[in-house]
């Protein structure tokens, strides 16, 4: 679906100012709706929201349907009386520009767990009502991932407590199996769904002030799941999966002008044939869920749904594979009948054929224009902004890029002279001459990093595609989000036309 002329900012929650290390949905996420106003953009893009699993990637969850506790604020839980202010009187000295997993991951589920039996002894009447109505009305999905967190974190020193390491009978989910072990990690559960809860509660809050405010939330989900999260364990006949619960195959991408060897990701892959026969019921839930969370959803890896490229489990490298046709149409069909409107940001970077483009078009979904591709082969690059359609969103860069500030650098001379050239600009202040060229071009859509605004080098770079260990890292403090970056992007906002469209400018 068409979105009107708009422009936004591309930063996630864990990014923010915080001094429990990592940012949350506190008070400083509000701080930045109300940044967002004042400069005038009414988009805010995230990346998927689930709990983050090995390497630190939003990109491999334990589950597509939880929330991440990680970004649960210590403060609105002292403020709603789910802590007593006692509880965070002492916080340890976290880096304030960088996430250290490791003790934060430590800090916080202490305090989560003293915020659990807290609950326990505490709460409310209405706040037990609340938790009580939570619990059932998302059961589908909560009893598994709570079941499968406690059984995890007893495991947790067997290869990570990896679900098929399990005991077989619990690792196959035997009926007998599942009630002694609900039974003996009742309170393990309990803690689960607790945070659960608070997670929903404080991010429902943010996302109506931001929609209250005309924000909308741009978020985001990966077209396939993590092989070790609730989804895989609780829905075993739904992928490619051997006698032992391993994947038999998995996804990535061949090799190209990138990578000699591809990306070999290890997702497993769906068995599209049995989602289809009862009309891929599953993804129906998922999306509701994320649209429970987004008003607008990216969906990477989108030329999956047209054809795939499946990896025998036993290959190191994607260079072995093969192409494999996806549901195509017949999924968005089903997901529009179940759904409703699907408002999806197509991310259609890479190897795109006619029949991905088709399969995008036919449901008028955007696709994705990155200004860092287009330079250093002059006017043949798609991503040149006079080859755009209006049907897109363009980026000076994403999360899985260098800061514009650091491509630049790193450009060869070729492709400076020709950003150069294109923008007539001599490159002094490459990052704000993107994000010009950008708001100006043809796009319905705008959206930047806000490492680019703030004109950081690659320090400030989120993620580098196919390296595990180091990344998702980066924060910022709250003296870098200043007034003058405001001015710069109101002025640019309402120079080309992508100012809010509430009842006072729209008429």
């Amino acid at each position: 679906m068409r979105f009107e002329r708009a422009a936004g900012i591309l930063v996630h929650p864990t990014s923010f100012p915080s001094r429990y290390g990592i940012g949350d949905l506190g008070d400083f996420a509000y701080r930045f709706v109300d940044f967002l106003v004042a400069s005038k953009q009414s988009l805010w893009q995230v990346l998927p929201l689930g709990p983050t699993g090995y390497g630190d990637s939003p990109y491999q969850c334990f589950s597509a349907f939880a929330g991440n506790p990680l970004l649960i604020s210590p403060d609105l839980l002292v403020r709603d009386g789910y802590l007593p202010e006692t509880a965070v009187l002492n916080v340890p000295p976290f880096p304030v520009k960088s996430v250290d997993y490791g003790p934060v991951i430590e800090y916080k589920m202490s305090l989560f767990r003293q915020a659990h039996a807290h609950f326990r002894n505490h709460a409310t009447s209405e706040q037990q009502a609340a938790f009580t109505q939570f619990c059932q009305q998302h059961a589908a999905w909560l009893d598994d991932f709570a079941l499968f967190m406690a059984i995890k974190n007893e495991y947790i020193e067997q290869d990570g407590g990896v679900w098929n390491t399990w005991p077989a009978d619990i690792a196959r989910r035997h009926p007998k199996a599942m009630r002694h072990w609900a039974t003996k990690l009742a309170d393990e559960v309990s803690l689960h769904k607790f945070l659960q809860f608070l997670f929903f509660q404080q991010w429902t809050a943010l996302k109506q002030y931001a929609n209250q405010n005309n924000v909308r939330i741009i978020g985001d989900i990966p077209i396939f799941v993590a092989f070790d999260s609730a989804d895989v364990w609780a829905n075993p006949e739904l992928f490619f999966l051997d006698e032992d619960g391993s994947p038999s195959v998995v996804a990535g991408v061949p090799p190209d002008y990138f990578s000699e060897t591809g990306q070999r990701w290890g997702n497993p892959l769906y068995r599209w044939d049995r989602m289809a026969k009862n009309g891929y019921k599953w993804w129906a839930a998922r999306l509701k869920m994320t649209f429970l969370q987004a008003d607008i959803v990216r969906i990477d890896h989108f030329r999956g749904f047209e054809a795939y490229w499946e990896i025998p489990a036993s290959e190191p490298t994607a260079v072995v594979g093969r192409w494999v046709k996806g549901p195509g149409a017949d999924f968005f069909t089903a997901m529009e009948k179940q759904v409703g409107k699907l408002p999806i940001i197509a991310e259609d970077l890479g190897v795109i054929t006619p029949e991905v483009r088709a399969l995008r078009d036919q449901f008028q979904f955007p696709g994705m224009k990155i200004l860092q591709f287009a330079f250093g082969g002059e006017r043949n690059s798609d991503f040149l902004p006079h080859n755009f359609g209006r049907n897109c969103v363009v980026y000076t860069g994403t999360h899985d890029n260098e800061t514009t500030v650091g491509w630049y650098l790193n450009a060869s001379e070729e492709e400076r002279d020709h950003v150069r050239r294109y923008l007539a600009v001599s490159g002094h202040d490459i990052a704000w001459d993107m994000i010009r060229l950008a708001f100006m071009s043809v796009a319905d859509t705008a959206v930047i990093p806000l490492q680019d605004h703030m004109q950081l080098g690659n320090e400030a770079r989120m993620n580098y595609p196919g390296r595990v260990g180091g990344y998702w890292r980066w924060r910022f403090t709250p003296d870098m989000l200043t007034e003058h970056i405001i001015y710069r992007l109101r002025e640019l906002t309402t120079l080309y036309g992508r100012e809010p469209q509430t009842a006072e400018n729209s008429v």
